[in-house]
């Protein structure tokens, strides 16, 4: 067994040449697990970080299976070649009940490891990883009834990651909001939201007590006017960089709490804005399970942000 001095970045599916472009220089890459020297660092197209990879030899099944158990019990494969000796190694470790969150539930807190088969020979493993769900996908037990569309799982997804959530009574601004996914989300939570769109909000949504809603563009909404807000949401259909100018403008004002948005790319990823957005002092850049060509930017309490959040994914 062999402590490797790299860390292994496992890329979103689809993005990664984004998670490589962000990385630069690699050793190795595996399917989507790309492997960079040093110590994990703090990147945004990644959905699972494997922080301390180790290089294990087996000469059979049951060997690595037994290696495994040894390391800790909670194993997730990544599963992305040799599909028949990993299925029949991964059927000789402890079985991981990975159920379907019911939002708004906590996030799972037992330690999940991740490994691979690279070779017959050879597995690669890491006990410690950042996510706490299998190859950092994020399931839910989805609510087919209640939300106007299927944008309101990003949501459900960030709060859970981030421990936190509205409380009742707190007021959200929902920007981008039709037709009404993350207000169907906050208003559930008991908070008062404020859902702003040139486009009309689904009328299911707009009948729901504790919801303001006006059309306008996000864009013409005047900071100084509209006075303290708990909670700046996001998911408005814009290039990277008008987005990151209204964010200023409300950064600047100084009214908002806590702040999570969804940058959303058009045609090729604009790397220069996501580097500006993760530059703002008290903030982090993650990707979603539930993002598409997106990454979603948080920063939390205003000043400096939740510091236990942003260091809890690399720690």
């Amino acid at each position: 067994m062999t402590v490797a001095p790299f860390t292994g970045y496992l890329a979103p599916d689809g993005h990664l040449q984004d998670l490589l472009a962000e990385l630069g220089e690699t050793i190795a890459v595996h399917g989507r697990l790309a492997l960079a020297e040093g110590p994990p660092r703090d990147v945004a197209w990644v959905a699972n970080v494997w922080k301390k990879p180790e290089r294990i030899a087996i000469a059979s099944i049951a060997e690595g299976a037994r290696q495994l158990r040894a390391l800790q019990r909670n194993w997730a494969l990544y599963d992305w070649q040799l599909h028949r000796r990993s299925a029949l190694i991964a059927e000789r470790l402890p079985h991981v009940a990975a159920r379907p969150l019911v939002f708004p539930a906590p996030a799972p807190t037992a330690p999940l490891g991740s490994w691979t088969l690279i070779d017959a020979g050879t597995i690669l493993a890491s006990p410690d990883c950042s996510s706490p769900f299998p190859n950092g996908e994020a399931r839910f037990v989805e609510d087919r009834e209640g939300p106007p569309n299927r944008a309101y799982l990003k949501l459900w997804e960030a709060l859970t990651l981030i421990g936190r959530r509205p409380e009742p009574g707190e007021r959200c601004l929902d920007l981008g909001a039709s037709p009404g996914g993350w207000s169907w989300v906050l208003q559930k939570l008991g908070a008062r939201v404020v859902s702003v769109d040139k486009a009309a909000l689904a009328p299911e949504v707009a009948a729901l007590p504790g919801i303001e809603f006006r059309r306008m563009s996000a864009f013409a909404l005047d900071p100084a006017d509209f006075g303290p807000v708990d909670w700046l949401f996001s998911d408005v259909v814009c290039y990277p960089a008008r987005l990151l100018a209204l964010v200023r403008r409300w950064l600047a004002e100084g009214r908002v709490a806590n702040y999570l948005c969804t940058i959303k790319f058009q045609g090729e990823t604009d790397m220069a804005a996501a580097r500006e957005f993760a530059q703002i002092p008290g903030s982090r850049l993650i990707h979603l399970h539930h993002n598409k060509h997106e990454l979603t930017w948080i920063r939390l309490d205003g000043n400096g942000g939740n510091s236990q959040w942003a260091d809890k994914r690399l720690a």
